[in-house]
């Protein structure tokens, strides 16, 4: 039976208006789930941590709890002894004095918190007509963080596993959240070390780019591991950018999620002449067009003049009417941070520049304060 064609027909947006209906009723069914799925993880944490620290079980014991959870319900998935401990370990991580004061310090239960929660209590909370769900079971749970409920348990499992300082775990699930992380894109985020490089300390964005973008230096990362392109030492940049094409993907998710590829060796003409961007791409979040030029050799301050004739050129004949300045970044292989910061300190334009890595490097532990970014995260 051939298809309906209602393009267009005023029946389409009541249809429109059913979708929607059932698209918000089963994103409220699944924050539900997720949320019950959590607690369950927090209760039995708690119940076997009380047991190990009182000295009444031992690493046995939790075996055996493991094999007759099995035994009694062969549906049961996710109890293997490893697991329990993670649960064990959720609990008294998130249990902890110096967690909770990392929350008060940062004013998460009342601010951060309310950014995501305030949503999430006034539907799935709500959600009667779902399941049948008391609204202040989650409450009732003695000191869990709501921040909590911002992500599965698998993500919560990596965190706690890869994560050694309180900061580094807190900004993990802010930024799993923000980033809708899945499992492996959360664990590539954590070996390459988003903590350090959207924390960064230093900035590599031009004045044109913080007045314009003001929050872009928690979108855009200084630093871009390439490792997935298999690029030797020296490599030329038209390999660089055909490996880029070849693995475009993979190179989406490590500049972000935002990014939507346009073209490569994008034409623009000017004055009769016609010049080619290397890649083009457009940021739904910022609503602009984004110029990346690719440099295998040390950033040159003259690369900054090339970079901003390109965006002229994008904002005066391809941009359009509702969007905002394009962006241009440079991704070089090397980069001198004095000479960077003399070349951004008198550009108008919203430039940034940044360094790509063949391989991944070992990740070094960062102590960084979080109130820049936590007050990013509510906005």
């Amino acid at each position: 039976m051939k298809p309906l064609d209602i393009t267009n027909s005023p029946i389409e947006t009541h249809f429109e208006q059913v979708h929607a209906i059932i698209d918000l009723h089963r994103t409220r069914a699944l924050k539900v789930v997720n949320n019950e799925s959590l607690l369950i993880c927090w209760k039995v944490g708690q119940y076997v941590s009380e047991k190990l620290k009182a000295s009444e079980w031992g690493s046995k014991v939790i075996t055996q709890l493991s094999e007759y959870l099995r035994t009694k319900d062969p549906s049961l998935k996710g109890y293997s002894r490893r697991n329990i401990y993670n649960m064990v370990s959720f609990f008294e991580t998130y249990s902890s004095p110096q967690f909770m004061q990392h929350l008060e310090r940062f004013n998460s239960q009342n601010e951060i918190v309310q950014f995501e929660t305030a949503q999430l209590e006034a539907t799935d909370y709500q959600a009667n007509e779902i399941v049948q769900f008391q609204t202040g079971q989650l409450k009732s749970v003695k000191d869990f963080p709501k921040i909590l409920s911002l992500i599965n348990w698998t993500n919560h499992v990596e965190i706690l596993s890869s994560c050694k300082l309180l900061e580094e775990k807190l900004f993990y699930i802010l930024y799993a959240k923000r980033e809708r992380f899945e499992g492996k894109e959360l664990k590539r985020a954590i070996k390459t070390n988003a903590y350090a490089h959207v924390l960064k300390a230093e900035s590599n964005q031009s004045k044109g780019m913080e007045t314009a973008y003001p929050q872009s230096n928690y979108l855009f990362k200084d630093v871009a591991y390439l490792d997935f392109l298999g690029l030797p030492q020296r490599h030329s940049e038209k390999r660089l950018q055909n490996e880029i094409l070849t693995n475009m993907k993979d190179f989406v998710l490590e500049l972000g999620k935002d990014f939507l590829f346009i073209g490569q060796e994008y034409p623009i003409q000017v004055g009769g002449k016609t010049f080619k961007i290397d890649l083009l791409f457009f940021h739904r979040a910022l609503q602009c067009l984004v110029a990346i030029e690719l440099k295998t050799t040390e950033f040159e301050p003259a690369f900054m003049g090339q970079l901003e004739f390109y965006l002229e050129a994008l904002d005066n004949d391809v941009k359009r009417s509702n969007e905002n300045p394009s962006i241009g970044i440079l991704l070089c292989k090397e980069t001198n941070r004095e000479i960077v910061r003399y070349a951004l300190n008198r550009s108008l334009s919203p430039t940034m520049i940044a360094k790509y890595e063949r391989e991944l490097i070992p990740k070094e532990v960062l102590q960084q304060s979080l109130n820049q970014f936590f007050n990013f995260i509510k906005e």
